[in-house]
């Protein structure tokens, strides 16, 4: 080890420098360093042979003299960055990144690289890495499949307080038979929640059933959930059809806005509940299933109730156990991070190469009202996928006027400042962190990849010692 610091000493900077300029010389992209004027400044010899020039000839012009339909100069005035630009030298369609270079805030120059020396050579190279991405994906699903946990509260993203206290409730109903009433905004993740506790109790080796009580017409919703014999009524199929409790024996049945299902289907529901068991539509016997229940509403069942458009028997035997999760509005501190998740999906869906969120629009998120919740800043962040060109990050000017502008932000002077959410983040993070790794400072400094002193700083900072 002493030995390896010792070669990359100072006093070896000629070796150093000379490494340096092999590596240059020896990477398979063509690479080209401008300086800040737009004057070239280094060339590779693999850059150089298709250019058909030397790097002797080439050092010192203007970077538009040497490389056809080059946008080096555009970008060290401009100082964005292109990824993945399209540049056609010598009839060749090439791809290309240009990034600038700074130093101490000033553009120095800027770098640009040929990833691929042509389109047909990119589109091998994707159709590769999305053949072994399909089999890593199925050989993942069927793991997941076998495991029983497809969605797992993993996947619900978020280290803030109040979504942290929600997913460890969840995870003890998910241990128990009870039925489970999931309470929340449009939006909130109603359905991740109700997977998650699916697939984390001892009914996961059997799928699960999910209804949506809004979606089905009130003519059909009886045969959609408990089946129907055949002959039940005109245009019944032969043989008749399974309901979906009885496709949910043994297993879990989501109803998911609950509050729109009709009186009449309610007392249907509740029979089946306190019986165990359900007449399908034409039938002449009940039969017997073992189902647990996970409901979902936006509404006020309790004011429902009062009003007499829900019935109270059956809201009692829903509600056993109720789990409200939060609105995003509460949870802000989550915002950063399920961008990131979002980026980093949608990145991959939609074969755009996207990778960060400028602060300034970070901050507008922030201090944003998020009356559609996770669902509303999923359509956000996929409105501006579709708007990014070749900058490669979400910017202000990606995201909609009636979140830029300050008089349509509704909420936005209570917000917290970015500042402040980014230390809620930073000391949630710590507080489980130290929490996970039993207040073992080495060990939670290791996981969180900072030193023991800063951990000890911030630990002070937050005051989060041990209760």
């Amino acid at each position: 080890m002493d030995a390896y610091k010792s070669y990359f000493s100072m006093e070896n900077k000629d070796a150093l420098l000379e490494m340096y300029k092999t590596i240059f010389e020896l990477v398979y992209n063509w690479v080209v360093v401008v300086d800040k004027d737009g004057y070239v400044r280094m060339i590779n010899e693999g850059y150089c042979k298709f250019l058909e020039t030397t790097p002797k000839e080439a050092i010192g012009k203007h970077v538009t003299e040497v490389i056809e339909n080059t946008r080096m100069h555009i970008v060290v005035k401009t100082g964005e960055r292109e990824i993945g630009d399209i540049q056609k030298i010598k009839g060749n369609k090439m791809i290309a990144d240009r990034i600038p270079i700074r130093k101490d805030g000033e553009i120095i120059g800027g770098v640009g690289t040929v990833l691929f020396k042509d389109v047909v050579e990119l589109d091998t190279y994707v159709k590769r890495v999305n053949v072994l991405e399909k089999e890593v994906d199925f050989y993942k699903r069927e793991l997941k499949r076998l495991l029983g946990n497809e969605d797992s509260f993993d996947r619900i993203i978020g280290i803030s307080e109040a979504i942290e206290g929600v997913k460890e409730l969840a995870k003890q109903v998910a241990a128990t038979k009870s039925n489970v009433l999931l309470l929340g905004e449009s939006g909130t993740g109603k359905g991740l929640f109700a997977t998650a506790i699916h697939n984390a109790s001892a009914r996961n080796e059997y799928p699960l059933i999910k209804v949506n009580c809004a979606a089905i017409p009130e003519a059909l919703l009886e045969s959609e959930l408990f089946g129907y014999e055949q002959g039940a009524f005109t245009g019944a199929k032969k043989g008749g059809k399974l309901g979906k409790f009885e496709l949910a024996n043994k297993s879990t049945i989501f109803l998911d806005e609950i509050g729109e299902m009709p009186l009449n289907m309610q007392a249907k529901l509740l029979k089946a509940i306190q019986e165990k068991e359900i007449d399908r539509v034409g039938g002449e016997k009940s039969q017997k299933v073992d189902v647990r229940i996970i409901a979902a509403t936006n509404q006020d069942l309790k004011e429902m109730v009062e009003n007499k458009k829900f019935r109270e028997d059956l809201y009692y035997r829903l509600n056993v156990i109720s789990i409200k999760i939060p609105p995003l509005r509460e949870r802000k501190e989550d915002i950063p991070l399920l961008i990131n998740f979002l980026i980093k999906r949608l990145s991959k869906e939609m074969n755009k190469f996207v990778t960060e969120i400028t602060p300034m629009a970070m901050d507008c998120l922030m201090n944003y009202h998020w009356q559609g919740n996770i669902r509303e800043l999923e359509n956000v962040i996929e409105r501006a996928f579709n708007l990014v060109d070749k900058e490669a990050r979400i910017a202000l000017q990606h995201l909609p006027k009636s979140m830029t502008n300050p008089h349509g932000n509704k909420g936005s002077r209570k917000s917290k400042t970015l500042k402040a959410t980014l230390e809620e983040v930073e000391k949630n993070l710590i507080r489980r962190t130290l929490k996970e790794n039993k207040y073992n400072k080495y060990q939670t400094a290791k996981a969180l990849g900072i030193s023991r002193t800063s951990l000890y700083e911030k630990i002070q900072k937050y005051n989060l010692y041990a209760r």
